[in-house]
């Protein structure tokens, strides 16, 4: 899991996104981002969590965020998930694991008794000045936005 935590700097990240397009932390300079990593488009979890951030995207807007979701997926992979899904926001391709090694959230995993390794579900809400205001840790898929405003609101 991640060592990050609040008023750290955000790791500098360059990827790219779902059309092939680069995206950098630094393009988002003088925003706020909410960059959720999750483990993999097309499942269960991971479609409910990519929704419930679609269906409060205009909120999220309007106070002032960016959201960028991060996976080990493929451009392609993401290019359908965006589309079956009507997702709003940029997925970057992390196939490498460049990022989620820089943010800490590629690593050993336990599910029915079998080890892995795989991304831990981890959301980054970073400031205007690419400073960590909030780790999220323990997502609730059916309800992120909510945590995110409730992280926000704890500030």
């Amino acid at each position: 899991m991640t060592n990050l935590v609040i008023g750290d700097k955000a790791p500098q990240f360059k990827g790219l996104d779902e059309n092939g397009n680069s995206i950098s932390l630094t393009d988002f300079k003088g925003k706020k981002v909410i960059l959720y990593f999750y483990p993999k488009d097309m499942t269960p979890g991971c479609t409910t969590q990519s929704c419930n951030l679609r269906d409060s995207y205009s909120d999220l807007t309007q106070k002032g965020f960016e959201v960028i979701g991060v996976s080990a997926d493929s451009a392609e992979r993401h290019l359908k998930f965006i589309a079956k899904h009507e997702l709003p926001f940029h997925l970057i391709a992390d196939e490498d694991k460049t990022i989620l090694n820089a943010y800490g959230v590629w690593g050993l995993k336990k599910f029915m008794g079998k080890e892995y390794d795989g991304i831990h579900r981890t959301t980054f809400i970073i400031d205007e000045e690419g400073v960590i205001l909030a780790v999220i840790k323990k997502v609730k898929t059916k309800d992120h936005t909510n945590q995110i405003l409730t992280e926000l609101d704890n500030q």
